[in-house]
């Protein structure tokens, strides 16, 4: 594994100045569509690298560079870095900042179209781990997330800048109103862990909203025990169908009305009150109900 940690004559890209610079040379202009906010506070920079945890033997995956900030400073602790960008204007822009480093692959793609385990084989083989380390489109985080999560690659760390309100419900516990499908699609894959919150200042453009940095350990197993996880998530998505509504209307609703008192029956079983809301169901509760409903042959 090769690295090219080059001394620097020019200053680190997470600055204004050189920021200003590099989009002034290349004559980029910022698409609100993309969700382009480029980082330009090199103490968030270094936090979020060191909660991911990154050495020589080690790789990262970004995904949405920009202009190469974050990009850096992983090809400076990284054995090695491949950047998964959308917008074509901005590779040029990244070759040419990324040029002092050999370890860093640029990748034009769209990250909910690529074949990650393809990427994972080209890019990562002989690795040590391999951890996500982002700061992700606002406006398409959940999806990004999800995909990592879902399609059980190889992962240690998921560390990324989303909006400070998402982070919130990735880490939320049972009973309050940030804890939802989110909450609990994270937290059955992984340990959360809240970095640091983000100042709208400390991008260009600055965001309207607050952001944080999340870290996303990957548990060596899921949090629960389940023998169907795509029938666990259809459960844990029918008790939130509406946030207000009881346990026993919502899944009565997914189930069946007419299937209304077999339902009690395995709420009642499961030690659960059918007049409890899906926000107070911890992950075990949810895993209890689903294996519960597939018991009964409520559910498939």
């Amino acid at each position: 594994m090769t690295t090219n940690h080059t001394n620097k004559v020019l200053a680190d890209i997470a600055t204004p100045t050189r920021t200003k610079d590099i989009i002034r040379k290349h004559g980029f202009t910022f698409k609100k569509s993309l969700g382009q906010n480029f980082l330009i506070d090199k103490n968030i920079l270094d936090k979020i690298v060191e909660a991911a945890g990154l050495s020589a033997s080690k790789g990262a995956l970004e995904i949405g560079p920009g202009v190469g900030a974050l990009t850096e400073r992983l090809a400076q602790e990284a054995g090695r870095v491949a950047a998964i960008e959308i917008d074509n204007r901005l590779i040029p822009i990244l070759k040419d900042v990324l040029a002092p480093y050999d370890n860093v692959a640029v990748v034009h793609a769209d990250v909910l179209k690529t074949d990650l385990r393809l990427l994972w084989q080209e890019r990562f083989a002989g690795t040590d781990g391999v951890s996500v380390v982002a700061n992700l489109p606002y406006y398409v985080t959940t999806p990004i997330i999800m995909r990592l999560l879902e399609e059980h690659l190889p992962l240690e760390n998921i560390v990324v800048m989303v909006q400070k309100e998402v982070a919130e419900r990735m880490a939320a516990k049972p009973g309050g109103k940030d804890y939802g499908t989110l909450s609990i699609a994270v937290q059955y894959y992984c340990e959360p862990e809240l970095v640091c919150i983000v100042p709208s200042g400390a991008f260009m453009p600055a965001p309207n909203v607050d952001s944080a940095v999340i870290k996303l350990a990957r548990r060596p197993a899921p949090a629960v025990s389940v023998t169907d996880e795509e029938r666990y998530f259809r459960v844990v998505h029918a008790a939130f169908a509406q946030r207000r509504k009881t346990l026993n209307n919502n899944l009565a609703a997914f189930v069946g009305k007419e299937r209304k008192g077999e339902l009690g029956a395995v709420l009642e079983g499961c030690g659960i009150d059918p007049a409890r809301r899906g926000e107070t169901l911890s992950l075990q509760e949810f895993a209890l109900l689903a294996e519960g409903l597939a018991k009964a042959e409520l559910i498939t």
